[in-house]
């Protein structure tokens, strides 16, 4: 969400509002998230040159809408609205195409099921730059609805995807998911 802090505040352990500082980020890399039973995207180390950075990815396939999974408990300054993403990915061949990156959250407090239904997906289309082992960070989403009413102290379940079945995405090989800066 958009809760820009310039200071904390004892009394109510909220972040004070201001507008001199950016939006807070959580970043959640690839090899911090579950891959689900249906439509796993697949682990992959992806060595550059010896010894120089490995990639630790999830592919995502250029044909099948495929998904990974995370979760966090955000902290008491989160205003307990809306998020964006941006996914950090590069690409494992040259093409051009467009990549369409989607996340969807779902906010369970204290007893309340995780057997629930997302919320509704914002996605980010980003074109391929055309060389393998490139980074590429997608453009912000729009903002992302988590569904369950979120509240403090909740456990907030994410699933990001490829929508490889989607005619917007012309991007045609596997594209490397880095990982998720969440805004």
């Amino acid at each position: 969400g958009d809760y820009r802090c310039t200071s904390y505040t004892k009394a109510t352990g909220k972040a004070v509002v201001g507008s001199t500082a950016g939006l807070a980020t959580i970043w959640v890399p690839s090899i911090a998230m579950l891959l689900p039973t249906t439509n796993p995207a697949d682990a992959a180390t992806v060595e550059t040159t010896a010894i120089r950075p490995d990639l630790k990815v999830l592919d995502f396939d250029a044909g099948t809408k495929q998904y990974a999974q995370f979760c966090i408990a955000f902290p008491k300054s989160w205003n307990l609205g809306t998020v964006t993403f941006k996914a950090y990915w590069c690409p494992a061949s040259t093409n051009t195409g467009n990549c369409i990156w989607g996340l969807q959250g779902l906010g369970c407090a204290d007893g309340d099921t995780a057997d629930a239904v997302y919320g509704t997906a914002q996605t980010s289309t980003d074109a391929g730059i055309g060389t393998v082992e490139d980074v590429q960070v997608s453009p912000l989403s729009s903002d992302i609805t988590i569904a369950g009413t979120p509240a403090d102290d909740d456990l907030t379940f994410f699933q990001v995807y490829r929508d490889a079945a989607a005619g917007g995405d012309t991007f045609s090989a596997d594209a490397r998911l880095l990982g998720v800066k969440l805004f």
